[in-house]
């Protein structure tokens, strides 16, 4: 499709951005949402499907740029407490020296410590008084070494470290912002691509948009958007291949990336964090990846980003600069300025050399020297002060009306502003905190899991062979029991070992989560959804596969076994099953929600059920467990189920026998005796007894079974809402473990 060019200059065929003539461009009059909506409307006035490759002839910057929106942060300083080594003799020390917060980095020489002499805690400042700014239409970039405090600065910058932790100010036009509007009005993209390996590019940027965008927008239009985002990244050729990981081939590593901040640009947010977006990459791709973000601040975004060492032409995108040392500020200023500072401080830049590669290399050197950088800080904070008049003066526009105008002008799509009754006018920046209702969130969150799980369905297809050949075991094992003694303790054994075994197969639950939780952190961390929609979604789409497994266990074993009890029978232990399954996965998810690594989830939860069985009453009965532990048989997962199945099979009308006669003495010495002999016993005892006992009479019957086993508390309907009421609170508290433990903030 090619789109008229004298209905739409802006629109042509490339893969490339159209710079305007002015190479000292600073801001962009259009938005993000402006440049997209033209596409958007492109077409739709063509009402076909969008072309292989549309860019935009992007109109002139104005000659004298007004910024609307001014990021500054004054005076930020960070700091940690370490364990410190403790010397005990000239011979004997510690060698501890981990932190006490795990997002905290490992500790560096020369760091700037505030410690007190024979204690057993030192401090370590992470950040060392950071002041500074970022304009919208400007991408800032913190430079330094690996350990200089970059991520660290970026974090504080985002709201990522706790107010309690972090002194100094950050203020967004000259207010300090909320962390509830922060989340909303900015996006942070994480130095790792943590995306779904199975879904396409296009696919993956949907349902991105979906979560972000408002339900106001029709489906088209978000189409639309997804599909003008695309070619804005330069991600037309990969648009159909899927993400792709270890096991599965994907698109490349800078594809990754340009999709990893598409994902958090799609409601185009007013202000954009990066944690070093280029590491891994090639120089080719990184400056493509770069040159994305050029173009983002170019819509009216604030950039700010880490990045280790820029090449020359990735140098030439930035606009403002802050080079950290063991989180102290060596240089803030805009790249040109930079030969300027160090032939101030006596170490002119030579001709041809690149200038970050030369003050990285220069302040590492600094590092390693006795006094360290101190002196290039303190040369910093004087050329500070001499240019002190390149500081920007706030907007005179308040934040509250900056972003009213801005999502007015189609910025920060998931914004939803108010109007009066009277005329349609912006009232106020009235900025939901959630794009869509929480149905809306379940809906995507639960298509999303089903379209990756349906590209492997390996994983559907071993628990399933693992359910069908545990089941067959189980059939030609305790194939057709009969009505004996030792009947009875066989279908006891075999109801034990059922119910265990659905909880067991429910482990495959731990690694699901754990691979999500990374993603479900960036996700939830600015609002793309609630974590009720995340728990309430997966726990709705979960019981489809716990019908199907539990339906094919009860139909393999039921009738194979001869338990009791017809299509009724047959019925209550395929609710219990699926009961079972799905009190297992519930606890197995809430215990993934807890447990941040696979093999040490895996070994709680085999420890913990192997404890559930042995206090189930299979063992060991209730009335003869010690006082001291019987709390636990009531804690016990695998009791109710159990106990609800042994009733299913053994209290029943008509109510059968099992011990008749002489079989009272099976299992006993006098099982070996002659049968005559046992007949004259029984007549004997019948006299003592004052009852007549033959060998056709019932001695034990199915309650009395139960009674043996202390299965008398509850009936069989009351075992199977208890054991779902389990799963039930076990799904809340994977609710109350997301929302407490995965606030991804530094302390």
């Amino acid at each position: 499709m090619a789109v008229p060019d004298d209905r739409h200059p802006f629109f042509h065929r490339s893969m490339e951005l159209v710079q305007p003539p002015n190479p000292s461009l600073t801001r962009l009059s259009s938005t993000l949402g402006e440049l997209l909506k033209r596409v958007e409307d492109a077409q739709n006035d063509n009402n076909t499907l969008p072309p292989p490759h549309h860019v935009l002839n992007l109109p002139p910057p104005p000659s004298h740029p007004s910024h609307s929106f001014l990021l500054s942060f004054t005076n930020l300083t960070y700091s940690v407490k370490l364990r410190r080594k403790i010397t005990f003799s000239p011979l004997f020390t510690s060698t501890s020296n981990t932190t006490t917060n795990s997002l905290t980095p490992s500790p560096q020489q020369n760091d700037p410590v505030d410690s007190k002499p024979n204690t057993a805690t030192k401090t370590k400042t992470l950040l060392n008084n950071i002041t500074g700014e970022a304009k919208d239409g400007e991408i800032m970039a913190v430079l330094g070494a690996s350990g200089s405090g970059k991520s660290t600065l970026i974090d504080a910058l985002a709201d990522r470290i706790s107010k309690e932790s972090l002194k100094g100010t950050v203020t967004l036009n000259g207010d300090v912002v909320d962390s509830s509007l922060l989340k909303v009005i900015s996006a942070y993209v994480m130095q790792d691509d943590l995306l779904f390996p199975m879904l396409t590019v296009e696919e993956t940027l949907m349902f991105s948009a979906e979560f972000r965008l408002p339900r106001s927008l029709s489906k088209s239009k978000k189409k639309a958007r997804v599909q003008a985002l695309i070619d804005q990244l330069g991600l037309r050729n990969a648009a159909t291949t899927v993400i792709g990981d270890e096991g599965h081939r994907g698109v490349s590593g800078g594809e990754r990336r340009r999709v990893s901040i598409g994902i958090d640009i799609i409601h185009d947010p007013i202000i954009l964090f990066l944690d070093e977006p280029t590491s891994g990459l090639d120089s080719t791709s990184a400056y493509m990846v770069v040159k994305v973000l050029q173009r983002i601040a170019q819509s009216g975004s604030i950039v700010v980003m880490s990045i280790h060492q820029p090449s020359y032409r990735i140098l030439g995108l930035l606009d403002r600069l802050i080079f950290l040392s063991h989180g102290e500020t060596v240089f803030s200023g805009s790249p040109t300025s930079i030969p300027s500072f160090f032939s101030e401080f006596g170490h002119p830049i030579p001709e041809n050399e690149n200038r970050t590669e030369f003050a990285l290399d220069l302040i590492r050197e600094l590092e390693e020297s006795p006094d360290g950088t101190r002196s290039l800080v303190e040369f910093n904070k004087s050329w500070q002060l001499k240019n002190k008049g390149e500081k920007s003066p706030i907007p005179k526009m308040s934040l509250k009306d900056a972003i009213s105008a801005s999502i007015s002008k189609g910025k920060l799509v998931s914004g939803a502003p108010t109007t009066t009754a009277n005329n349609n006018t912006l009232k106020t920046a009235s900025v939901a905190a959630f794009a869509n209702p929480f149905w809306i969130e379940m809906a995507v969150i639960a298509k999303r899991s089903l379209t990756n799980s349906r590209r492997m369905p390996e994983l559907f297809g071993i628990r399933l062979g693992a359910v069908l050949v545990t089941g067959a075991i189980l059939a030609t094992i305790f194939w057709r029991l009969d009505n004996s003694p030792k009947g009875v303790q066989e279908r006891i054994g075999f109801f034990a070992f059922a119910m265990s075994t659905t909880f067991y197969t429910c482990a495959e639950a731990i690694p699901i989560f754990l691979q999500e939780r990374y993603i479900f952190m960036r996700e939830t961390a600015y609002n793309a959804y609630r974590r009720s929609s995340y728990v309430l979604a997966h726990s709705i789409i979960s019981l489809p596969a716990l019908v199907f497994l539990s339906f094919a266990f009860a139909a393999t074993t039921f009738w194979a076994v001869g338990l009791a009890g017809g299509l009724s029978g047959f019925f209550f232990f395929f609710l219990t099953i699926l009961a079972s399954f799905w009190a297992g996965s519930s606890f197995v998810t809430f215990l993934s929600g807890v447990v941040s690594h696979v093999m040490l989830g895996f070994t709680v939860v085999v420890a913990i059920l192997a404890y559930f069985l042995l206090f189930s009453g299979f063992f060991i009965s209730r009335d003869r467990i010690p006082p001291y532990w019987i709390w636990f048989h009531y804690l016990s997962l695998v009791k109710y189920p159990y106990e609800g199945v042994l009733q299913n099979e053994f209290d029943i009308n008509p109510p059968r026998c099992f011990v008749r006669g002489v079989q009272i003495f099976d299992g006993t010495p006098l099982g070996m005796v002659p049968a005559e002999l046992k007949v004259e016993l029984l007549k004997s005892m019948s006299k003592v007894l004052g009852m007549n006992i033959t060998s056709s009479t019932c001695v034990t019957t199915g309650v009395d079974v139960l009674k043996q086993q202390a299965i008398t508390q509850l009936n069989k309907w009351n075992c199977l809402l208890i054991t779902v009421a389990w799963g039930f609170f076990f799904r809340f508290l994977f609710y109350l473990a997301l929302l407490l433990g995965s606030k991804n903030k530094r302390r």
